[in-house]
């Protein structure tokens, strides 16, 4: 699924219409990268927890020339799914 294909869905889902439901999606996404961007964490009862992890700085090797490179520390956004994501992705799975 791709934003317009969840615009789409959100919009016949909660009857708005795509210019509201384009609207939602753009501000809760707005509004979950601004939470992500200042460290915070969001938490979604029953789906799952984004937060940031902090990656410091690294030596790799470049695959090609098998020389030592520095990768750079970064933020790396973390998600954790919920138990009711968990278990609707795990229905009818057989072990």
């Amino acid at each position: 699924m791709n934003k317009t294909e969840l615009v789409a869905a959100v919009a016949e889902a909660a009857e708005l219409t795509a210019n509201q439901a384009d609207d939602a999606v753009a501000a809760a996404i707005e509004q979950l990268t601004g939470a992500l961007s200042r460290g915070d964490e969001v938490a979604l009862v029953g789906f799952g927890r984004f937060s940031v992890r902090a990656r410091a700085a690294r030596t790799g090797r470049s695959p090609q020339t098998g020389a030592s490179i520095a990768i750079a520390a970064s933020n790396q956004v973390v998600f954790k799914p919920g138990k009711g994501l968990k278990d609707a992705v795990n229905t009818g799975v057989s072990a």
